[in-house]
């Protein structure tokens, strides 16, 4: 037959939980002794029945078990505290070396800003000065990126719209527009055309013939 599973809570019918109880009690010493005997280990082992019954084992004496985990749980209770202290130094040092940067800084900024420079010496002034300058040569170079970065752009939609604009006139039969660049070119070459016109004379004197 296969053996269920037993869940893992408490027997509600008294009996049961007694014969269990007495049953996994002798099994328990009996592991903790073959502990003992096969690995050479110090086992202690204590056991309080639901009516307050002492069942223990121990193989070599009880109170020199207890004593040695009382030393132990001691000896590892003063390594965590000395942890948690040096811990706690260190998070002390770094709390003071931050609050001296965080002074600093509002330091600065209020001597940007052009506040709190009277203790301030020539050098430090000047030193001021070389930075707020280097501050505003980077500040003009990234304002002057900007824009170069915008009229590309503007560019590029520039020759988008172009582009759809001849498409549309293409597909409506209509002819290509003249960039003005052209439309220039074309009235400077009229321009130069009449002017030369002008500079030879009028048509009525050269078809005049002499008598």
């Amino acid at each position: 037959m296969v053996r269920r599973k037993t869940q893992m809570k408490r027997i509600e019918n008294a009996t049961s939980r007694q014969v269990t109880f007495s049953k996994r009690r002798n099994g328990l010493l009996k592991k903790a002794f073959e502990l003992s005997v096969l690995c050479d280990a110090e086992v202690a082992l204590i056991i309080f029945s639901p009516r307050g019954k002492l069942y223990e084992f121990s193989s070599s004496s009880m109170n020199k078990t207890i004593d040695r985990y009382e030393k132990r749980e001691k000896d590892v209770n003063g390594i965590r505290s000395k942890a948690v202290d040096e811990n706690m130094q260190n998070v002390k040092e770094d709390a003071e070396s931050m609050a001296k940067k965080i002074e600093f800084l509002e330091d600065s900024k209020r001597k940007m800003l052009g506040h709190g420079l009277e203790p301030c010496s020539v050098d430090d002034l000047q030193q001021l000065e070389n930075q707020l300058e280097r501050s505003l040569c980077r500040i003009r170079a990234r304002k002057n990126q900007v824009f170069l970065e915008q009229i590309e752009k503007l560019k590029e939609e520039e020759r988008r719209l172009g582009g759809e604009n001849a498409n549309l006139r293409e597909k409506c039969g209509m002819r290509p527009r003249e960039s003005s660049s052209t439309s220039l070119e074309l009235q400077t070459d009229h321009n130069m055309e009449v002017e030369t016109e002008l500079c030879i004379g009028l048509p009525e004197r050269r078809n005049i013939q002499k008598p």
